[in-house]
Parts: structure tokens; sequence; C-alpha cells
């Protein structure tokens, strides 16, 4: 990134269709997350946490259907999600992330989608692929930790619409600002829900303050 033109966060705050969360107990488990102290297991764990805190804000404009149900005192309508849910993480990092998703939407389909870096190009690379044949659903929520150079994302929401889903939203832990523009130039069509929006990248494309890397602070291989 060294010698690339970044913008600042007041440039991309009022970006549409970007949803970065407000919410007091959100902040408190960012700070812990991003703690270089805190070990493999806590942090797996409160990735899974984020994400089902994330998946809350992102799911609040799903559509419903009335379902017709039986209290133990009497006929109601009640409401149920119109249509199905797939969540497609993006390996490995998201992993944490599409779980915290199932505890809250347990019936959801999961898709795996290997993207990795190139760390000279910084390019994202496809090295796995497992979506369905056949789609049927209600919207696709593509997840991964780190919003940096906007590369894989980009490439990832392409894949989930050349499979014809028609409603699509990125979810991430933390943004840099680049990252952030370059996914909403290239996909202006869907949302994007955030936990925390950073400063910049450094001239490695990481994300500063950032957390480090979240693939390997999850799952313990440093």
């Amino acid at each position: 990134m060294q010698g690339i033109p970044q913008p600042g966060r007041t440039e991309v705050l009022q970006l549409p269709r970007v949803h970065i969360s407000r919410h007091p107990v959100m902040a408190h488990k960012m700070t812990l997350l991003r703690n270089k102290e805190t070990p493999a297991a806590q942090f797996y764990r409160l990735v899974k946490e984020i994400g089902s805190l994330l998946a809350y804000e992102a799911t609040a404009g799903l559509a419903l259907r009335e379902k017709t149900i039986e209290t133990p005192l009497e006929q109601m309508q009640g409401y149920k999600l119109a249509g199905g849910i797939g969540i497609t993480p993006i390996l490995r990092a998201g992993l944490g992330l599409a779980e915290g998703f199932r505890e809250v939407l347990h019936d959801v389909q999961i898709w795996h989608l290997g993207l990795r870096r190139d760390e000279r190009t910084l390019q994202a690379l496809e090295y796995y692929n497992q979506l369905p044949h056949k789609v049927d659903l209600q919207i696709c929520y593509a997840v991964d930790p780190m919003l940096a150079t906007g590369g894989s994302a980009i490439d990832a929401v392409n894949i989930l619409k050349a499979k014809g889903i028609q409603r699509i939203s990125f979810v991430c832990i933390i943004a840099a600002p680049y990252g952030l523009l370059k996914l909403s130039e290239a996909h202006p069509d869907i949302d994007i829900y955030i936990a925390a929006l950073d400063e910049r990248l450094n001239d490695q494309g990481y994300i500063v303050p950032g957390l480090g890397d979240a693939g390997d602070r999850q799952f313990g291989t440093f």
C-alpha cells in the first residue's frame, strides 16, 4: 500500500448502505478482541459473540410472513422468516463469524468459500468453492472478520452474484476506509455491516490499529 492514496474515516462515514455498530456491548467486546494478550480460545469465543451481535443488526430488515400458531391459551398470528438464509464465510477467518450467525439463525445454509491474499500483489485468489448448484434464498451474508484492501470481499460478492443471488450483504468486524470505499464502489447495491471502522492500512496492507491476523488468532496458528 506504500504510495497508494487512502481515504480517511470522515470520507467514508457517509457512504450509503454502510452500517457501523454503535452498541456499547460491541465496543466492550471489541476492546477485548483487539488486546494482544487475549488467548486464542477467548478470541474465538469473542468472534462468535460479535458475530451474533452483528447478525441481530444485519437481519433487522428481513422479510416475514404470517404463521398461525396455538399458544397454551389460544390461537394467534405469529411470523416466520420468508425464505432461506445463506451464510458464506470466507475461509478460514470467517468461520467464527458464521458460527455466531448460526447461534441466532439455526436454519441457515453455510456455503464455504476459500479466498487467500497474495502477499505480493495483495490480490484475492480463490482456492475453494463449495456453493450449492441450486439457490433459493431470501438473502446471503458474506462474512469475513477483516475488510482491508477489499479484494476478497469484492471477489466473494462477485461469485455470489454469479450464482444468481439477488440480495447480498457483507458483514465484517473491522474495516479500513480504503476497503470500505472499494467494496461500496464495486457493489453499491449491497449492505455492509461492520463492528468498527479503523484508521488506515499500513504499507503491508494490514488494518491499523486492527487486531492482527484474525485467522491465526482464532485458531492459534502463530
